[in-house]
């Protein structure tokens, strides 16, 4: 029994990895780490510092305390931005979470040219978000935009897409859409294409509808991925910024200015205000990391029911 237990305890220690084994992984992922603490998580916590202090020039701060945040809630421009992003969000998320699954579902059929239509929505996801509120600045200009050049040719009138401030939400929704929504479309497909298709070919032996399978079986397995869409489109709606600088300037009369907006004119636009646009950042930040976790556990709750 003695040798046993010492050949037990031998067995024991030699399972043990090397202290440079176990080292290695920690080592691999330090620069990345590193490179995100110094980029990210810093410049994080210090604009939490900023937003308490005032400075007009980003050389010398005076300490405010609260007041930034005090007179960032009293400003009318602020709830404005806060208002036009929450709707800017909203149909953006809805929107991309509707499409990208739809186009998925298409595209993940076996059909001719499927090769090429993945392309072609992928294709906008690749090209400069200034370059493309430039292009659609132009096709939606008033006069001399391709859209308005086509509808008056046929009698239809030439609306002021730009100049009216519903209709530019439209349109900076529309576009934020058309720019993104390709990216969506593949995480959606990696979705449907990690489905067993097994589960498939047992429904239509029982004799279930195409639509029965998608409601009963596509959607449901899908919901993993659909909370991917949801998560990342809300932060990408809540961020939007340099595709509508380009193509509406966030007018007309501010009725495309969202939050990123907002605090880009706190920081660089004369009076510069360091202190209101960090402020602005910090409420920001809260809100999409707010509602991150809300959906994230609203959906772990549906998926554990």
């Amino acid at each position: 029994m003695p040798g046993s237990g010492r050949r037990g305890s031998g067995h024991r220690r030699r399972s043990v990895k090397p202290w440079n084994q176990r080292l290695a992984p920690y080592l691999f992922v330090l620069p990345n780490m590193l490179i995100f603490g110094l980029f990210v998580i810093y410049p994080a916590i210090n604009n939490f510092n900023i937003s308490l202090y005032d400075s007009g020039n980003g050389r010398d701060f005076t300490y405010v305390g609260g007041s930034n945040y005090q007179e960032m809630l009293s400003e009318s421009e602020f709830w404005s931005a806060a208002r036009h992003t929450v709707i800017f969000a909203v149909c953006f998320v809805t929107l991309t979470t509707v499409v990208s699954i739809g186009l998925a579902l298409l595209l993940n059929q076996k059909i001719k040219g499927r090769a090429f239509f993945r392309t072609v929505f992928f294709l906008p996801v690749v090209i400069s978000p200034v370059v493309v509120g430039l292009i659609w600045g132009w096709i939606f200009e008033r006069k001399n935009g391709l859209l308005n050049s086509l509808l008056g040719g046929a009698g239809l009138g030439q609306p002021g897409w730009l100049v009216n401030s519903t209709l530019a939400m439209a349109v900076v929704i529309f576009v934020g859409l058309w720019l993104h929504v390709g990216f969506y479309i593949l995480i959606v497909l990696a979705g449907l294409q990690g489905i067993d298709s097994t589960y498939y070919e047992a429904a239509r032996m029982d004799g279930a509808s195409g639509w029965q399978q998608l409601r009963l079986i596509t959607l449901p397995l899908l919901r993993p991925t659909t909370m991917v869409v949801v998560i990342l489109s809300l932060i990408n709606g809540f961020q939007a910024f340099d595709y509508i600088w380009t193509l509406t300037g966030g007018g007309p009369v501010g009725g495309t200015t969202l939050m990123v907006q907002y605090i880009y004119e706190h920081a660089f636009q004369s009076p510069v205000q360091y202190g209101a646009a960090a402020a602005a950042a910090v409420v920001l930040f809260c809100a999409v990391f707010a509602l991150t976790v809300i959906n994230y556990l609203y959906n772990q709750r549906k998926e554990s029911a």
